[in-house]
């Protein structure tokens, strides 16, 4: 009977199962998975890629809720716009994501964690999300993956673009940039504003009595810029920055609210070039800083933030092997604000080595890296991966990585909270992974287990226990029926703490997303089904979060050569769900946007 079963939910994938494969398999390369270009179909680790014709066409209205949307990855927030949000990917805690933003390593020392609320969908030109223990390649927090954020840049030309947006809670969305260049030159410029009313973030079951019946607004103004200048045939400088100013409004409960003034900066300068034939070497500087301040608020003042400088030199020597890459890194972490912590600078300093490569069938990749921390001494990683495409239309691939984690400045030093005497998390991943590929259609499955030892837990008094271990398997579709598009994904984990056999807070079992757009010749027009399972909000499980299903509706209109017209109805059944408990999450909205292209 389990065999019937088993064939029949095969069966059904092309009808019910992610954008993840169909957007990989369309991208000649990625970066992020060996941190040089390499072809999708080389490589030996799980990787996402969701281009910008996918951001525009779908319903998303944040960066967590694009995320949550692809296979293996699942997210909480803390009510609308603005308000702490947290992906898990594959099961892991939030902090156990590194998030890059062309390059620079960006989120907060203090909470430990990537800071993915401030971020403008508008000016994001392409994201990659590296699924699996990375730290082999960027070092501690990439235990569960890396997500990789590239901001628009320049090409040759000049190319405009601009766009409004109106929907419900009186939201206001105005972008508008350019990305152009000429000979050596190339630019990117782009800026977006943001208003919104909102709802009510918090309901009846928030902790702490924090509910206020009130509407909760989001503002945000934000830019981008970039310039790049091919000085010689074999040299180019490179520059860019992004930088987003926000303000939320939350509950600080009965008739009391407060208002926290978001940042978001990074910048970085770099220098790349071929020394030799074979030899390319790039010297980078970059900082970011994640900033929070309690504009108004009813109690303690609460003002945080974290900066992070970094320089690295990355080297990649072709060699008879494959591409090998060689580095050195600097980094040092600072943070500030109204929290006294006992220790409030560290540095990591990194060297690191690794190659990758493919030959007819077979396809490899190796990573070490030594990671030195100011406070905890130094970390060994590794990663090994091997891929083998044994049919026309069959490849399978398998890989074994090692990760660690530092603990955050809160889980060490917050007052009644912290623990000086916390250990980094250490962590052991093995992937297994089958794909099958023609024209038109793609199937894979994924298997992993992670084990964390050491493992951090967040409750009273932060902790060490001896172990967390999560399984998994992701199933993924995407197919192409004339006309009809299909994208959907299965994932199926067990998070558990190893100690209690408890499952891990804020993560389901069980999550389904299916995506099928239909092209009706003058327009296009799609529909996007979630479906989570049961979590729970607290370590003793004892606070459930029931499963939810939304489902959108989406479609566009080309107006004329250069303009389109979108619209989306989001959670068109109205559900009432919460992805952290007692925080509200947008209900039914309708949102339209006109977008201006020049072709």
């Amino acid at each position: 009977m389990k065999n019937r079963v088993f064939c029949f939910a095969l069966a059904a994938i092309p009808l019910a199962c992610s954008s993840a494969f169909a957007q990989t398999s369309l991208k000649e390369t990625v970066v992020t998975a060996t941190r040089s270009e390499t072809r999708t179909d080389a490589l030996v680790s799980d990787v996402v890629v969701i281009d910008r014709a996918a951001i525009e066409a779908g319903s998303a209205r944040t960066l967590p809720e694009l995320l949550a949307r692809q296979a293996g990855l699942q997210f909480n927030t803390s009510g609308g716009l603005g308000t702490l949000s947290g992906v898990s990917v594959r099961g892991t805690e939030a902090r156990h994501t590194i998030l890059l933003i062309d390059g620079v390593r960006y989120g907060s020392a203090t909470a430990g964690t990537p800071i993915l609320d401030n971020i403008p969908l508008e000016l994001i030109e392409r994201i990659e999300v590296l699924k699996g223990p990375a730290s082999a390649l960027y070092g501690s927090e990439a235990v569960g993956g890396v997500v990789q954020i590239f901001t628009r840049k320049g090409a040759q030309g000049f190319k405009p673009f601009a766009a409004i947006s109106l929907g419900k809670e009186s939201r206001r969305t105005v972008s508008a940039g350019a990305a152009g260049g000429q000979g050596n030159f190339s630019y990117a410029l782009g800026a977006q504003v943001l208003r919104q009313t909102g709802f009510s973030a918090t309901n009846s079951r928030v902790p702490f009595g924090n509910f206020n019946a009130d509407r909760d607004g989001f503002e945000q103004d934000a830019f981008n810029a970039s310039i790049g200048w091919q000085f010689t045939p074999d040299w180019r400088l490179d520059a860019g920055a992004l930088y987003s100013d926000g303000t939320v409004q939350v509950d600080d409960g009965p008739g009391r609210d407060a208002r926290t003034a978001v940042r978001t900066q990074t910048g970085f300068v770099g220098i790349k070039g071929k020394p030799l034939a074979l030899w390319q070497t790039e010297l980078r500087l970059s900082q970011s800083a994640d900033t929070a301040n309690a504009i108004v608020s009813a109690f303690l003042p609460s003002d945080f933030k974290t900066s992070q400088s970094e320089i690295a030199w990355t080297n990649q020597i072709e060699t008879p092997a494959g591409l090998a890459l060689l580095g050195l890194e600097n980094r040092t972490q600072k943070v500030s604000g109204s929290t006294n912590y006992d220790v409030k600078e560290r540095s990591i300093n990194a060297v690191f080595a690794g190659i990758n490569g493919s030959s007819g069938m077979h396809s490899w990749q190796a990573n070490v890296r030594r990671d030195r921390n100011s406070q905890f001494g130094g970390s060994s990683t590794g990663f090994a991966g091997y891929g083998l495409a044994f049919a026309p239309q069959w490849r399978a691939h398998v890989s074994h990585g090692t990760s660690f984690v530092a603990p955050s400045f809160n889980q060490l030093y917050f007052p009644k909270f912290g623990n000086p005497r916390l250990q980094p998390e250490k962590g052991r991943n093995t992937d297994l992974g089958l794909a099958w590929k023609n024209q038109t259609h793609e199937v894979k499955l994924v298997r992993y287990d992670n084990k964390i030892r050491s493992f951090i837990t967040n409750t009273t008094v932060a902790a060490n226990i001896p172990q967390s271990r999560i399984k998994g398997i992701t199933l993924g579709y995407a197919g192409q029926f004339d006309r009809l598009t299909v994208n959907a994904s299965l994932d199926a984990l067990n998070p558990r703490n190893e100690l209690t056999g408890r499952q891990l807070p804020r993560r389901a079992r069980n999550q389904t997303a299916v995506n099928v757009d239909y092209d009706f010749g003058t327009w296009t027009g799609g529909a996007s089904l979630l479906q989570v399972g049961q979590r729970f909000d607290d370590v003793a499980n004892t606070k459930a979060l029931p499963g939810y299903a939304t489902l959108d509706l989406h479609a566009s209109y080309p107006l004329a050569a250069d303009w389109t017209l979108q619209a989306a109805l989001n959670n068109i059944t109205n559900k009432q769900y919460e992805t952290a408990l007692g925080y509200n999450q947008p209900g039914r909205s309708l949102f339209v946007t006109l977008r201006w292209q020049p072709k």
